[in-house]
């Protein structure tokens, strides 16, 4: 059986993970000397694991004496494996970043607003576009993404505060990616949406204002480079 050599993570439920990922079914005894640790201390790690719905059990059987039990990766256990997806999305912003022409830019721009809008479209719903921002904003929050909607003192529209960038790295690097934010957001809702503070500009927090006709349909809201920018 060959052992992964990163023993400074031995000790943790990676390497049991690391070890069936090598070999797609183990026993107990093969991970306890492969990892230098009890069986028992194995047996806590594979129950945490089996828990978490990343290793399952199987009854293995002996010519003789008693059936062993050999455990092996779930599918959910196999996709953990990888996390590259913010390496990608990096890759993909930088291919977006190159293309020069205004109108292809905003184009392209305004198809990965749509794309994202798509993929939070089932889970947003409301009679008008606050009742929907809340809802977003709900969707958001569900995933780790700090936010709030409040009503403008002023003009009484609705406004969706993000606390948080959910974009952190593609911002810093071309702030595109707030426009597409905002194509979304006014996609879900079903009015225009202004960008009205951002963080890249040295506010404490990203306010997007809904139902603003400032925002121009789809043109670049304040805060927002021109598509060729």
């Amino acid at each position: 059986m060959h052992v992964p050599g990163n023993h400074d993570q031995r000790t943790t439920d990676a390497a049991v993970m690391e070890l069936l990922r090598v070999d797609s079914a183990l026993e107990i005894g093969d991970l306890a000397e492969a990892l230098g640790v009890t069986a028992t201390a194995i047996r806590q790690r594979l129950d945490r694991l089996m828990r978490a719905g990343l290793v399952e059990r199987k009854t293995v059987a002996r010519p003789r004496g008693r059936p062993a039990h050999a455990y092996s990766l779930t599918d959910a256990g196999r996709r953990s494996g990888g996390d590259n997806f913010r390496d990608l999305a990096m890759v993909l912003w930088r291919e977006v970043r190159r293309v020069r022409e205004p109108s292809v830019r905003q184009g392209l721009l305004g198809r990965i607003g749509s794309a994202m809008a798509d993929m939070y479209r089932p889970e947003v719903s409301g009679d008008n576009a606050a009742e929907r921002l809340r809802s977003l904003a709900a969707v958001m929050r569900r995933r780790d993404v700090s936010c709030d909607v409040e009503q403008a003192a002023a003009s009484g529209l609705a406004v969706l505060t993000s606390y948080s960038c959910p974009y952190p790295d593609l911002a810093e690097q071309d702030r595109s990616i707030c426009a597409a934010e905002r194509l979304m957001l006014q996609d879900l809702v079903g009015s225009s949406v202004e960008l009205s503070e951002c963080r890249l500009d040295g506010s404490s927090c990203c306010r997007f204002t809904a139902g603003s006709e400032a925002a121009g349909g789809d043109g670049a809201a304040a805060g927002e480079p021109a598509a060729g920018a």
